[in-house]
């Protein structure tokens, strides 16, 4: 299986199964001398951990991180510092339950993996999906940990804004109600709200999708690259790339196409520290594939979990029609723990964007404004 290879100067390869030992990453492209511990990253692993609530899956995972390359401690000052060399993680699997796997061995999940995954290499791991189980999302958050370390000044922070049809009131945001809720909302009359609503899509077996809205603060102008290095190309690549999304909107998205040309245009003035103001920013901090400094914006839709206890029509490896259910420990709600996850793919490419930013341009001051 090729594509476990994700950024260019800044880049990590993940490794393992859902139901194997163990999962795994190597994170190449990190700078020597950077302060990295274990406790680095599991605050960020812990927001991703299953089981926390009735409204995520019940697999019990610590998924307590190690490090297990690419870090000395410094004899003068005692710190844990990177080395420059490759950066190997580990979190062992602790809690795997196959046989709950075992009907459906040979049948195909609609809205899964099972069935491409068959067609193309001719086997499959049925137990948890393998690798196209969101368990390999774990190593993701611990690489983006990595990544947030290197980006002095960059805030990114994430937030479910609707669960199935029901949307957050913008007017009630606030970023201090996202830790006070199990579902990283930043309404906490819409959080209210989502608890029956997922209560009722759980106890009747089934599931919804959902939408997280990433914002990352603090990015100067300039990161990223014209033509087919784009800045919000490579943020849609990345989030695109978590499993089960199937859309993602930089800035207004897809909105933009009814406004006005008057209307989208972020226009600008002098702000009062002489530096360009944006009086908008309806194109999400980034404009012909470059960073303008103001927030990068993004959302991502997450479809709803296929693995559901409701039987839907379907066939067998073997060229047979099957009624399908699937037993076990699922998310009936994936869109929850994609929150981190989204928040770490946005780290990972904007950490790979400020590598290769600083490769090509230095590390000068800004030039602007320029002389006449």
């Amino acid at each position: 299986m090729s594509h476990n290879t994700f950024g260019h100067l800044f880049r990590f390869t993940t490794f393992g199964e859902s139901h194997g030992p163990l999962i795994g990453c190597v994170v190449d492209g990190c700078p020597p001398l950077v302060e990295l511990s274990e406790a680095d990253l599991q605050g960020y692993l812990d927001k991703r951990r299953p089981g926390q609530s009735r409204f995520t899956t019940q697999r019990q995972e610590p998924d307590q991180v190690r490090i297990v390359s690419g870090v000395m401690v410094d004899e003068a000052s005692g710190r844990q510092l990177t080395t420059g060399a490759s950066i190997g993680l580990i979190i062992e699997n602790v809690d795997q339950r196959s046989k709950d796997y075992g009907e459906i061995a040979h049948q195909y999940r609609p809205g899964h993996a099972d069935y491409v995954y068959d067609e193309k290499y001719g086997i499959r791991d049925y137990r948890g999906g393998g690798r196209s189980s969101a368990r390999e999302t774990a190593m993701r958050v611990a690489a983006g940990g990595i990544a947030r370390k290197l980006m002095s000044g960059v805030t990114i922070r994430g937030a479910l804004v609707q669960m199935g049809p029901h949307k957050i009131d913008r007017a009630n945001w606030d970023w201090a109600q996202v830790d006070e809720n199990p579902f990283f909302c930043p309404d906490a009359k819409a959080a209210a709200l989502w608890i029956d609503y997922l209560d009722g899509v759980r106890k009747s077996g089934s599931s919804c999708g959902a939408v997280i809205e990433l914002v990352a603060d603090g990015v100067p102008p300039g990161w990223g690259a014209p033509l087919y290095g784009k800045l919000d190309a490579e943020l849609a690549s990345a989030l695109m790339s978590i499993n089960a999304v199937k859309g993602v909107e930089i800035g207004d998205g897809m909105a933009s196409a009814a406004l006005s040309g008057e209307e989208n245009a972020d226009e600008m003035r002098l702000g009062n520290d002489g530096a360009p103001l944006f009086l908008s920013n309806h194109a999400g901090g980034i404009i012909g594939g470059l960073s303008t400094g103001q927030q990068i914006v993004a959302r991502f839709a997450v479809k709803p979990t296929s693995s559901i206890l409701t039987h839907r029509r379907s066939v067998d490896r073997f060229g047979a029609e099957v009624d399908i259910r699937t037993k076990g420990r699922h998310d009936p709600c994936v869109g929850i723990r994609a929150v981190p996850v989204g928040e770490a793919m946005m780290a990972v490419v904007l950490a790979d964007a400020f590598l290769r930013h600083r490769a090509q341009t230095g590390a000068g001051a800004p030039r602007w404004p320029f002389p006449r």
